[in-house]
């Protein structure tokens, strides 16, 4: 029947609108399920929703012949006949939803209530004049996780929000806390350590290195609060677009300034941490004083050094 195909849509293919038209669509639509991104036909057509919903999994069907992959589109709540199924498009921060979809969801706006996946992207990476470069990307490229090497380069999220603290990823502080190692500390690069330095870099290293960790992640919010010039989302006169846009904006500013807020008060108790000489002394029980008067050293069982009784 002619009819059932009126919401066929036509479009020319070899063309730059066809190109801009293809990416859209495979933005838009595509899902992220057992490792791949992939184009799911019909299930694409479920709409986002914040709440109570699950994102499309992966997993294996049943056929007459046996079994083939699958997805699965499951609710998260109860539902009755007639019922909208919702999915989520996935933990996006709003600047990738307004891209991939077109919509900023409300999670992700920022109001007098506050959203709870409000997020800013910072990016770092190893500086090409650094002295130990080669030995920073043989760590990133070999030693950090065995099926996912990093690059040299990393972007990450700082999030605000309801609930929000402002605290950074561990995992963008791990990565900094590596780009910056140089000086005294930069005896950690050695050969002897490379197994162990990626480890390392979980914890404070030295204060030195700790505060140009967070004067680097200062630095970048306020580099990028600087460059954030536009409308106010709340201007009647302005396009739907330019107000979707203005509201990424805002959302993405109250992150980074929730993140410069936490960030300096870093800053202020970086005395107050433990590095990575007093740790390794600790570990080897030599951080505590040791007087003539003390019974055990440690040097194992009653026996001190020049205490043996030899009759030779």
């Amino acid at each position: 029947d002619d009819d059932d195909d009126d919401w066929i849509e036509e479009r020319p293919c070899f063309s730059p609108e066809g190109f801009r038209y293809a990416v859209a669509l495979v933005r838009s639509r595509s899902f992220f399920v057992d490792g791949s991104l992939r184009l799911l036909p019909f299930l694409d057509f479920a709409n986002h929703g914040d709440f109570d919903s699950y994102e499309i999994s992966g997993g294996g069907i049943g056929t007459l012949w046996g079994s083939a992959k699958g997805a699965f589109l499951k609710s998260g709540k109860a539902l009755n006949v007639g019922e909208e199924v919702e999915i989520s498009y996935g933990p996006k921060g709003p600047a990738e939803y307004l891209l991939d979809h077109g919509f900023v969801p409300g999670m992700c706006r920022h109001s007098r209530r506050g959203g709870s996946a409000i997020t800013a992207e910072l990016t770092f990476e190893v500086d090409d004049g650094d002295r130990f470069r080669d030995d920073k990307l043989d760590v990133l490229e070999y030693e950090t996780y065995d099926l996912a090497p990093m690059d040299p380069s990393q972007s990450f999220d700082v999030v605000g929000g309801v609930g929000s603290t402002g605290a950074p990823d561990p995992a963008m502080i791990q990565f900094l806390r590596l780009v910056k190692l140089g000086g005294r500390d930069a005896f950690l690069l050695e050969s002897i350590f490379r197994k162990e330095v990626w480890g390392f870099m979980s914890e404070p290293v030295s204060e030195e290195n700790e505060r140009d960790v967070v004067m680097g992640v200062i630095d970048a919010c306020e580099k990028a609060l600087e460059d954030m010039e536009g409308e106010d989302a709340s201007d009647g006169n302005l396009s739907q677009n330019a107000k979707l846009c203005a509201m990424v904006r805002e959302s993405e500013r109250q992150a980074l300034e929730r993140t410069l807020i936490y960030m300096k008060q870093e800053s202020e108790a970086l005395d107050l941490k433990e590095y990575y000489q007093e740790r390794r002394l600790k570990s080897l029980g030599l951080d505590s004083e040791w007087s003539r008067e003390d019974d055990d050293v440690g040097w194992g069982g009653t026996r001190v050094p020049g205490g043996a009784d030899y009759d030779w």
